[in-house]
């Protein structure tokens, strides 16, 4: 049961962030199109964020109590309809509200799919199941932009959200026809979210979640926008994007594995110093291969520090809960998805698209140093 549980899910989750992964390398150029600045480009993009850091505590915690299934069917098939409402979107507001809308529904399917997982993790091995289905998450979205760069130079933009649509539909019909629902048959001990997230370890965790959104919040916003300033194609950008998040899916379960035998907060801490110095150094050369080398390191650090964390909050949530551990995590992935395209988009308009890597690069940077002072005294050695 438990295998069938991580296959299907694993299968549904990799095509659903295929077609998101097809759009999200494009949406400023579409969000441009439909007269968006700087500013207005880190809003349409906060907006899906804005929308997951509301909902998804809530989603997580009922998820607990309700079962998970309806969930990920009722999300997986709002996605499929709201691709299609992209295309109507004919001003900078509705366009606004389609990605808050389509953040409503991602809040019912990532989240709740990785407490599925980590409910069915078998102890010890946390870091090793998280990472290999974390693969479904960076191989979708990793595949994705290239694909689209693709489409969008062969068809247009229509057609990379009816790429979009038909993959979700894919993923709901996968999902609702042979995915089990809960099967945890003891009821788990569920603290308040408000004494989880006082509990050092754990927030050192969302800490790190966030920082870690903070800084790719700038990287899928505004690298397109810097590498068409480099005269770079859609095809190479979406190049770029894929061997990033590629690197990332291929190193998770080895990493994974990693995470199991040494301390996983080290983890979490060395892969966020690398992605930091990364972030800084990609506005310093105009190359498309340096572009790639550096793409490639982040993906590296991204690869070393996510499924320590994610094992870190599978084993956790034995005690408070995975749908709450889950959905309060990608909460403070949300936050930091929102703050980073704001603030980048604010630095562009008065600064430049250089400027903007400096900065969320130093404060990622800065971050990092905040987290080891939050985690210095902890111990940590999970098994």
């Amino acid at each position: 049961m438990n295998g069938r549980i991580f296959r299907v899910l694993f299968i549904s989750v990799f095509t659903a962030m295929l077609g998101m992964g097809i759009v999200a390398p494009l949406m400023p150029f579409y969000a441009e199109s439909l007269g968006a600045s700087g500013i207005w480009l880190g809003i349409i993009f906060s907006a899906f964020s804005f929308s997951r850091l509301i909902f998804m505590p809530l989603i997580g915690k009922i998820s607990d109590e309700k079962g998970r299934k309806i969930f990920i069917i009722s999300g997986l098939f709002a996605y499929s309809i709201i691709s299609i409402a992209y295309i109507a979107a004919y001003d900078v507001l509705t366009l606004t509200f389609v990605r808050f809308i389509h953040g409503f529904a991602s809040a019912m399917v990532v989240p709740v799919a990785m407490a599925y997982i980590g409910e069915v993790s078998p102890e010890g091995g946390e870091g090793e199941y998280m990472g290999t289905f974390t693969i479904s998450l960076f191989l979708g979205m990793g595949f994705g932009p290239f694909i689209g760069g693709v489409i969008k130079d062969a068809a247009g933009f229509d057609y990379v959200f009816y790429a979009m649509a038909v993959l979700t539909a894919l993923s709901f019909f996968t999902c609702f026809l042979f995915l089990p629902d809960t099967i945890t048959k003891k009821k788990q001990q569920r603290a308040k979210l408000s004494i989880i997230v006082r509990d050092r370890l754990i927030g050192s965790i969302f800490l790190f979640r966030f920082l870690y959104a903070f800084g790719r919040g700038g990287i899928i916003s505004f690298l397109p926008i810097l590498a068409a300033k480099m005269y770079l194609s859609a095809t190479q950008t979406g190049i770029i994007i894929t061997l990033n998040i590629l690197l990332t899916a291929i190193l998770q379960r080895p990493f994974g594995r990693l995470a199991d035998i040494h301390n996983r907060t080290s983890l979490v801490i060395y892969g966020l110093l690398i992605s930091a110095l990364s972030l800084i150094a990609i506005p310093m050369i105009s190359d498309f291969f340096y572009l790639i080398f550096l793409a490639c390191l982040m993906g590296a650090g991204g690869a070393l520090s996510i499924p320590a964390a994610m094992a870190i909050m599978a084993t956790e949530g034995r005690i408070h809960g995975h749908g709450s551990l889950m959905g309060l995590l990608n909460s403070a992935m949300s936050l930091g998805m929102i703050t980073g395209p704001l603030l980048s988009g604010w630095i562009m308009d008065i600064s430049g698209i250089e400027s903007v890597f400096y900065v969320i690069g130093i404060l990622t940077f800065i971050g990092t140093f905040m987290l080891i002072r939050i985690q210095r005294g902890l111990n940590v050695q999970l098994q």
